[in-house]
């Protein structure tokens, strides 16, 4: 029975209607009705079902591609950050020596830097073992932190942390009954892409090294500014 309503209805929809002439029948094709065309979409909830399950899934289509052109976009954005992350970053860490033996530097007639020769780390290549320099990448706050160490009687250790030739913190310990002399620092200072920082030995003064590591200093980037 409901497939005898579904054939009137596309014949009443999309049927010809015959008229009669001199030369005989003559099939007309006339337009679908639309309220037909309802009728029939309510006598075969079928067909449309598969319609709407169609739109439903061109538009789930529609959002899942957009879903994974944004997706694409935000790690693009986020390779980009990790790639400018990887490239400024910078660290460095020294000691004066790795000897066997404590072999000591000083005393100096003028303010001298400090060479570094035994390197933990040098990340991004800042620190230059052959002048003492080390030379900020990019700007930024840095960390610095410096120790030294001396063992020598009625002699001084004492050192001052510069950038760019001005002191940022003084190392000192008096001459006392104990020859042994040690102080230590750290500074967080922020710092413009090409500025030099040092470690200088200041006049009159020594320092003392072996593989324990007495005399180190240590920088790293904590955050750029630009």
């Amino acid at each position: 029975m409901r497939a005898l309503v579904l054939l009137y209805l596309l014949h009443a929809v999309f049927g010809q209607v015959t008229k009669y002439s001199w030369y005989g029948p003559v099939q007309e094709v006339r337009a679908p009705d639309p309220a037909l065309s309802s009728a029939a979409c309510l006598a075969d909830q079928t067909s449309c079902g598969c319609c709407l399950m169609k739109k439903n899934i061109n538009y789930m289509e529609m959002y899942f591609n957009q879903s994974i052109v944004e997706m694409k976009n935000q790690l693009m954005t986020a390779q980009t950050a990790l790639n400018d992350m990887r490239a400024s970053r910078s660290a460095f860490s020294v000691a004066l020596n790795n000897q066997v033996f404590l072999t000591c530097i000083g005393p100096v007639n003028s303010d001298t830097v400090i060479i570094y020769k035994h390197v933990f780390l040098n990340l991004g290549n800042g620190y230059n073992v052959q002048t003492g320099v080390f030379t900020a990448p990019r700007s930024g706050v840095y960390s610095l932190a410096v120790t030294i160490y001396g063992n020598k009687a009625n002699l001084a250790s004492c050192a001052s942390l510069q950038v760019n030739g001005i002191a940022v913190a003084r190392l000192n310990d008096q001459i006392g009954q104990d020859p042994e002399d040690s102080n230590s620092a750290v500074a967080a200072v922020k710092l413009n892409a090409g500025d030099k920082v040092t470690m200088n030995l200041l006049k009159n003064c020594l320092i003392c090294d072996d593989f324990n590591h007495f005399n180190t200093f240590t920088g790293f980037l904590l955050y750029a500014t630009n």
